[in-house]
Parts: C-alpha cells; structure tokens; sequence
C-alpha cells in the first residue's frame, strides 16, 4: 500500500496542499491514505506525520512530495528511514533534489546512503566544534567568584552540545563556569533554545 504525505508550513492560506495533493494522486496514492500538517519544519508536533508513520505496514510504502517535507534536518529525515527500514517500508520521494530516492530499489538505496554518510558528516563536525569551544572555554578559566553568567558565545556552545547524546550536563555547566539552572534557563535538555536563550541571542 502507498501512503502519502505532505505539509505546508503556513496556514494562513498563502501556502496550499494542492500541488502535493495532485502529485501523490498521480503517483498512485489513495485520497483516503495521504495524511497532512500545518507547521514549520522544524516542529516536534506533527500529529499527521505521526499518524502516516502509525498507519505503515511491512511492505508499504511512504510516499512524500519532497525531502524537506518530511524530515526536520538531515539527521531526522536519516532515523526516519533507519526507523522505516527496520519496520520493512520504503520511502519514494516523488521530486526535488531527493527525487532519486525510492528505497525499494537498490539504486534508491544507495542514493539514500550517500545521505546517511553526510549526516554522519554533520553530526562529526558538529562534536568537533564543540570540543573545539570547550577547550577554548576552559583555557580562558575562570579566576574565582560567581559564575559568569551565559553569554551567547556559552549559549551556542551549550546548544551544539545538549544536542549530543554522549553529553555530561554536570561537566558542560562546569566547562561554560554556569549553574544547572543557568543552563537550563537557557536551553532544553535536546539543545532547543528556551525564552530567555531567544531573547539573550536576540540582544533583548
């Protein structure tokens, strides 16, 4: 079976499903199987791609418009199909830069794991820079006193690493010379700023 599904990231009207619509019916997907969202990419909440991740069986397949429909970021769009895989589903992405993507050939694959490589990439370069920071951070030290407060240096440090599984909240504090409740102040426990990081990077 193909499920579909597609997302527009406004939903003040300027932006319409019906291109999407159009090109899963022509790709042979059921009106009655295409799921959708309202939100930004870059959202956790999305209730419709949850339900078509739900609704897959071994053999089906997910079928998306494009790529940057589907995954927040390189990594996510990555564990979704590791996650799809295990579960014996294919992905098949129907245009834009991701349109050679159809998992369930072996020609789709293979594009797929030049992305898989890349994500990895990302995620290495990212570790990298964040050892880097730390290592500068503490070479400057910290003389005594109270801590400093988060700076937005500290605060895009501390969000490259709490995005880090591998992570020692207790070490990072000590390295930034910031308190827990500093930290968490600033950032979520996943790296997502929170109000007072937003308005520190903002210069409010």
């Amino acid at each position: 079976m193909l499920i579909g599904y597609m997302r527009v990231s406004k939903s003040d009207g300027s932006q319409v499903f019906d291109l999407q619509r159009d090109a899963l019916q022509v790709a042979g997907v059921e009106p009655a199987h295409v799921y959708q969202d309202q939100a930004s990419g870059r959202r956790d909440d999305r209730p419709g791609l949850t339900a078509a991740l739900k609704a897959l069986r071994a053999d089906d397949t997910l079928v998306v418009w494009k790529l940057d429909r589907l995954g927040r970021d390189l990594r996510h769009l990555v564990n979704i199909v590791h996650d799809l895989e295990a579960r014996c589903v294919g992905l098949k992405v129907l245009t834009g830069h991701g349109a050679a993507i159809d998992t369930t050939t072996a020609a789709g694959k293979l594009v797929f794991g030049i992305f898989a490589a890349l994500a990895e990439f990302e995620r290495e370069l990212i570790s990298e820079r964040t050892r880097a920071g730390l290592a500068s951070a503490r070479a400057r030290g910290r003389k005594g006193g109270a801590p400093f407060k988060m700076t937005a240096a500290k605060l895009k440090l501390a969000m490259a690493a709490m995005g880090q599984p591998e992570t020692q909240v207790g070490k990072l504090c000590q390295e930034l010379g910031i308190t827990r409740q500093t930290l968490y102040r600033h950032v979520s426990p996943k790296g997502k700023l929170r109000q007072y990081g937003m308005k520190l990077l903002s210069g409010g």
